[in-house]
């Protein structure tokens, strides 16, 4: 890697080991690691706490930083209002009962690369 690292680094697997790696591969001085989303397991962090005095950080977000709490409202008025329109972004509409069919049917898009990038939403 040239340059000493890179600048960000995002970790989504929720694996410890792929995130210390993640974290060691930022650059001394300003590196950033993003940890995106829950990991499964409640584990400590495998991280020295000296290894954060060299001027990398690691930070958390799940969501995009999203605030359910202050911020939902105001989207759900904004779709309300027609200002953000969600319905664009639900490809099947199925009933409960066919949850399954649902989550195969998701996990099938998201394996064929030739698909476009819209997300499949079940409402």
């Amino acid at each position: 890697m040239a340059g000493g690292g890179v600048d960000y680094s995002f970790e989504s697997a929720g694996n410890l080991d792929v995130l210390r790696e993640a974290f060691l591969s930022t650059h001394d001085g300003w590196g950033l690691t993003v940890v995106l989303g829950i990991h499964p397991t409640p584990r400590m962090l495998p991280l020295h706490p000296m290894e954060l005095f060299d001027g990398r950080r690691i930070v958390g977000t799940v969501f995009g930083d999203f605030k359910g709490k202050t911020q939902l409202p105001h989207l759900a008025k904004q779709c309300m209002l027609g200002v953000v329109n969600l319905d664009e972004f639900i490809t099947h509409k199925l009933p409960f009962e066919n949850i399954n069919e649902a989550i195969d049917s998701a996990a099938q898009r998201r394996q064929m690369p030739e698909m476009p990038s819209t997300p499949l939403i079940f409402a």
